[in-house]
């Protein structure tokens, strides 16, 4: 995509993206349920990054708040060396055609990206070559989320499911309804991501409209610009965004754009 485009098509053809926002809303509002967010992004891993962080689940998840819990797993144990682990997991997930989450399917995911593992009744064992006190933390990176191949797209267990995608480009994904993590997170009823290369041209379509949310190296571009915020400041912006989206207290900051998370834990006011 070039400056060429004319973006007005690009982003009421559905092209459109977003990402994060901050509003004037107190940010201790409780979340609610409901809008669109709509997140322009460069070309790169950011793209990758919200798509992992929007429709795949891992075993374990760093909260925004940093701590470590629980997500396709609901607890862990180890051995005294560190070297074997038994996973519980939840048993109320399914991908989104349906098809059930288990262990035996845990295990050969886990399986394909090179680990040692296997199912033990409804149960996930890891097996590890060195003893590795850290497991549970590593295995939030989304870099392991599991999911399968289906028709292009991976299909995951997460929050929203993938309506379009065109790799490294644009995706829409839609809520999931019902959902293991309702009421939890992923409050949006749709997010949809472009990526539009010129950082010029991401801040005119944030500051004319057309995304809540913007990925830019600097503010210069939106100077004079109003009804918007930036995060983490005007500063050190990261992101720029439209009045309207909040955030949590609290944002990771583990990896850029909220862990690629963005999407399950900010929502519209």
């Amino acid at each position: 995509m070039s400056r060429l485009v004319d973006r007005r098509a690009l982003f009421t053809s559905g092209a459109a993206a977003a990402l994060l926002a901050a509003s004037g809303v107190s940010l201790q509002a409780a979340p609610r349920e409901g809008g669109r967010l709509r997140l322009a992004v460069p070309r790169g891993e950011m793209f990758d990054a919200v798509l992992r962080g929007t429709v795949l689940d891992t075993l374990t998840e760093v909260g925004a708040d940093g701590i470590l819990r629980g997500e396709l797993a609901t607890e862990w144990t180890a051995d005294s060396s560190a070297s074997a682990w038994r996973f519980s997991l939840r048993d109320d997930v399914r991908f989104h055609d349906g098809s059930a989450f288990d262990a035996s399917e845990a295990a050969r995911l886990m399986q394909a990206m090179g680990f040692d593992a296997l199912a033990e009744g409804a149960d996930l064992r890891i097996r590890l070559s060195a003893p590795d006190p850290d497991l549970p933390y590593r295995l939030s990176d989304p870099a392991l989320a599991l999911f399968r191949d289906a028709d292009d797209m991976p299909l995951g267990t997460g929050p929203y499911a993938l309506r379009t995608l065109r790799p490294g480009r644009h995706m829409i994904a839609d809520r999931v309804r019902p959902h293991y993590r309702d009421g939890q997170s992923g409050w949006f009823d749709s997010v949809e991501v472009a990526v539009i290369p010129d950082a010029h041209v991401r801040a005119e379509a944030l500051r004319d409209g057309f995304v809540d949310v913007a990925a830019l190296p600097s503010v210069a571009g939106l100077a004079g610009a109003s009804g918007l915020r930036f995060h983490p400041d005007a500063q050190t912006a990261q992101l720029a965004l439209r009045e309207g989206v909040v955030l949590p207290r609290r944002v990771g900051n583990r990896a850029p754009l909220d862990d690629g998370r963005l999407t399950r834990r900010w929502w519209m006011a």
